[in-house]
């Protein structure tokens, strides 16, 4: 509930906020992002006040009216007089403007300030972070949660700033008219005080769940949207009783939708008719005393149309620490997150990794995967749950040299540790204890763009952005032309491709590159690593999945990736273990067997096992095509 009147927001408020205690400095830690629009909120607290405080000027300028001009007949004051009302008409529409764009600049400057820090920080977390976090958690601390916090230095400071002024101003101003109707309009104040903190606090129920409802229908649609969710729709063929669930958690909106409508028309209503009933009996005490001669008629004017801007900003200040704690418990939110460090971060005394080749070194490494309590936050997580107990070792003791421009095959049954270990080549990770060195250099104590510079890494699933082929090619080197972007295709073997895209490089393709097949998608990511011309490259076999077609031209594009870089390759295929110079066979996170595939089948071990089991069926298709070529 972002729209509205200032008054219907601060009575919608969720009451549980005040109730929540804040870090200390909290508010300090808000100043700061105040302070580079100070002279900003200056003028805006300067046009604010004097708004607010010109509001008895009209009732007074009407009892003028009356009293010195109609009932003297005097109608040049008259005339005079309306001028006035019509000038001081203009200047507060002046001056509700130029507040408006004074708050517009200072809260949009706050917003933009918070997201991009928020932003630019979640961009540093590790990848433990993101593999626990809800996404669209995530999502609302850069939307509704900065927005709130936004609030809290706008919104609220107007609210708190404009009303007080008002109803310190139009009570003065109705003391100074008649002491007696001001006692009576003040004791008639708990007859909204009371309807408005009843019915507020079911509309903040009801608020609430609207919100919460919204948000699972939001993720309803998220999950069901995107090409995964559509397609699974599609196979298991649920479209009916997919449409069913969403008219479900629709229906529960609208019910909600209409229960806020009447509760909000109710909130309105009483307050309304409480105006209107104080209006009746200050008009009946006030008329009588007119005919007694106590004040002049244009009195009694001045003093209903006071009356009217009296109730208002009592009631939005009756509740005005609720709507200072809900922002600044917004603020305290997004805080969170910012005050979460990155479990990965630059050495002060960082250096760039040499250029040229460069070997990898593994010395002594083990290592856990991250608990929740070190990598993520519990309010950004759907269902809170450790990854990985803490005693639980998935690398123990692992040392092997992979030297400059040689291939590493990695091999060994599921769990075994091999994406793991190649996380930790990408610095995805950090050892819990011994070293990860690239080119003789801990990487612990390198850069971060060196880092990224000399390693390449595609998975078994690239990602792709939903954006052009070229944007995604781009995404390794921005500065590369499209010549350069051609050559890298044609090097991944993506010729066909390229003849065949309708707009080039300039089509899209699609959410995670869905309008692509397999095999494209796999040749496209190695068309980006070949513009990026790492060092090291990380392959979890690209061609796992892949039909017999798709997987000649990927492995015919991967000779060209990783000739003459070191490589880490999960094998899955024969030929690749076959082509490296050293394979590393790990279970349960140790390596128990190394050497060439010669060398490990003449032991007869885990690797000799895995070779029966896993690559036999591929030596005898490869001998059955040779004999059919042939």
């Amino acid at each position: 509930m972002g729209g509205g009147p200032p008054i219907y927001r601060s009575l919608v408020n969720d009451g549980s906020a005040k109730r929540s205690s804040l870090p200390p400095g909290t508010v300090r830690r808000i100043a700061g992002y105040a302070r580079p629009h100070w002279r900003a909120i200056v003028f805006f607290l300067l046009a604010t006040s004097v708004s607010s405080g010109i509001v008895v000027a009209n009732p007074l300028l009407l009892k003028t009216i009356i009293d010195r001009g109609v009932s003297q007949q005097d109608t040049s004051l008259v005339a005079m007089l309306a001028v006035g009302v019509a000038l001081l008409a203009v200047f507060e529409a002046g001056l509700g403007l130029t507040s408006r764009w004074l708050s517009s600049r200072i809260g949009e400057g706050v917003i933009y300030l918070l997201r991009t820090q928020v932003f630019r920080h979640v961009q540093r977390m590790p990848l433990a972070f993101f593999t626990r976090t809800q996404t669209g958690s995530l999502i609302s601390r850069l939307n509704t949660d900065v927005v709130g916090a936004q609030r809290a230095i706008t919104s609220v400071l107007q609210s708190v700033v404009s009303n007080l002024i008002s109803a310190v101003a139009v009570i003065t101003t109705m003391v100074l008219l008649s002491w007696q109707i001001t006692l009576i309009a003040l004791l008639l104040v708990p007859l909204f005080l009371l309807p408005a903190k009843l019915i507020g606090r079911k509309v903040a129920e009801i608020s609430r769940d609207g919100m919460d409802l919204n948000a699972g229908m939001s993720s309803l649609m998220t999950e069901r949207f995107n090409v995964g969710g559509a397609m699974l729709v599609k196979l298991y063929g649920r479209p009916e009783e997919e449409g069913d669930a969403f008219a479900e958690r629709a229906a529960r909106v609208r019910d909600v939708g209409i229960a806020q409508a009447v509760y909000g028309g109710l909130l309105f209503t009483m307050i309304g008719l409480i105006t209107s009933l104080a209006t009746a009996v200050v008009y009946g005490v006030g008329g009588n005393l007119v005919i007694g001669g106590a004040f002049e008629l244009g009195t009694l004017v001045a003093m209903t149309t006071l009356l009217t801007r009296l109730y208002a900003p009592i009631t939005a200040l009756s509740n005005v620490h609720v709507e200072i704690m809900t922002a600044l418990v917004s603020f305290d939110r997004v805080f969170e997150v910012l005050d979460l460090e990155p479990m990965i971060a630059e050495s002060p005394d960082a250096r760039d990794l040499p250029h040229g080749p460069l070997s990898v070194e593994f010395d002594g490494v083990t290592f856990r995967y991250p608990t929740a309590d070190e990598s993520s936050l519990e309010s950004l997580e759907l269902t809170p749950q450790a990854e990985s107990t803490a005693d639980t070792q998935v690398l123990s003791d692992v040392s092997f040299t992979a030297e400059a421009g040689r291939l590493v095959a990695l091999v060994g049954p599921s769990g075994a540790g091999k994406t793991t270990l190649t996380h930790l080549v990408s610095r995805l990770y950090d050892p819990l204890e011994g070293s990860v060195r690239i080119g003789g250099v801990d990487l612990r104590e390198a850069t971060d763009r060196s880092l990224r510079d000399a390693t390449g890494v595609v998975t078994q699933d690239p990602q792709l952005f939903h954006d052009t082929v070229g944007a995604n090619l781009r995404y390794a080197r921005p500065d590369a032309t499209d010549e350069e972007l051609v050559e890298a295709m044609r090097a991944a073997q993506l010729e066909s491709l390229l003849a065949n895209l309708p707009d080039g490089l300039d089509t899209m393709v699609g959410d995670r590159g869905y309008r692509l097949s397999g095999g494209e998608k796999q040749r496209v990511a190695i068309a980006r690593l070949l513009l990026k011309a790492p060092s090291v490259v990380v392959l979890d076999e690209a061609t796992a999945h892949l039909d017999s077609e798709s997987e000649a031209a990927v492995q015919e594009a991967l000779r060209t990736a990783l000739a003459g870089r070191t490589s880490l390759v999960i094998a899955h295929r024969l030929a690749t273990v076959r082509e490296a110079d050293q394979i590393l066979v790990l279970e349960d996170g140790r390596i128990l067997e190394r050497g060439t595939h010669e060398e490990l089948l003449r032991e007869g071990g885990l690797y000799t096992a895995l070779y029966r089991t896993q690559f036999a069926s591929q030596e005898k298709e490869e001998r059955g095509a040779a004999a059919t070529r042939a």
